[in-house]
């Protein structure tokens, strides 16, 4: 392999993964042109997480491609006879499973590896599509909670020489988690928050760990989370949360099944090959 493409969105997690995708090729002595940063906008890109993804691959001297998903999708809703007005999971789905398939063939035709950017916590939900985003061919943040791709990322810019560069990426930390899978709204902003839908990450990460790495169970995570976050979130709130993070970690494991190949950078890792081996329909 000669390259490195890595699909950026101008969001956190394929930030991070391009941080480190630049620093590897820094190390190696690898010259960051070799690497291929890809943006790929369709029908929910809004004009900020376009142009912090450009200014982030042009600062960081990484080679630029842009590649539309919009006639690609357009034509596969008419394959499938799909209403394009009709924004569902298929809708969704067929972007980000249009940008692997476009991540994928890039990489073969200049002999690279497709660096994944999908978190610890996406895992943990399965809050990637199946296929779709969820592969790689290697996923560098595969053991990063959201919480701490989100600290990595502050460290970058506060670390950062290059002034343009540090100023997108304290933009991108200031920007709402989403896929930008569904139209923005009336003013090109962010319709779709992921943190709106599957809940805030900063719970999700703190059941995660006490799930995880100290092996508790729902009632004694509701019992600590109640004290961690006295003030910040009642105990209907954090009960509703954790509800939705037990049903989504039993229910997605299928995704956990088959997923890149990835490092373990923390204590635990989601990975079927390391940490942890559970049958898909293991019931919650």
């Amino acid at each position: 392999s000669r390259t490195a493409v890595v699909g950026i969105s101008g969001g956190l997690d394929s930030t991070l993964a391009l941080l480190v995708t630049v620093m590897t090729f820094d190390a190696l002595n690898i010259p960051r042109n070799q690497i291929l940063g890809i943006t790929m906008p369709g029908f929910g890109t809004t004009d900020r997480t376009y142009t912090n993804a450009c200014d982030l691959i042009r600062s960081l001297g990484v080679t630029l491609k842009e590649i539309s998903i919009k006639d690609a999708c357009l034509q596969h809703f008419k394959d499938i006879s799909h209403n394009p007005s009709v924004h569902d999971v298929t809708y969704e789905n067929s972007q980000a499973r249009e940008r692997t398939q476009i991540l994928m063939d890039v990489a073969n035709q200049v002999n690279g590896l497709v660096f994944g950017t999908g978190d610890l916590s996406e895992l943990a939900l399965g809050w990637a599509t199946y296929n779709g985003d969820h592969m790689s061919m290697y996923g560098v943040n595969a053991s990063v909670p959201k919480t701490l791709v989100r600290h990595l990322v502050k460290w970058a810019a506060a670390t950062e020489q290059d002034a343009a560069t540090r100023a997108t990426l304290l933009d991108i930390i200031d920007t709402p988690v989403s896929p930008e899978l569904l139209p923005a709204d009336a003013e090109g902003r962010i319709a779709q928050k992921t943190e709106d839908l599957v809940g805030p990450y900063e719970l999700h990460d703190f059941f995660l760990y006490n799930f995880l790495r100290a092996g508790y169970g729902p009632a004694k995570i509701l019992l600590l989370a109640e004290q961690a976050f006295d003030g910040s979130y009642d105990r209907a709130a954090i009960l509703r949360w954790l509800t939705v993070f037990v049903r989504r970690f039993f229910t997605q494991q299928f995704k956990r099944s088959a997923m890149p190949d990835g490092p373990k950078v923390g204590s635990v890792t989601l990975s079927p090959r390391g940490d942890w081996r559970m049958p898909s329909d293991a019931s919650a």
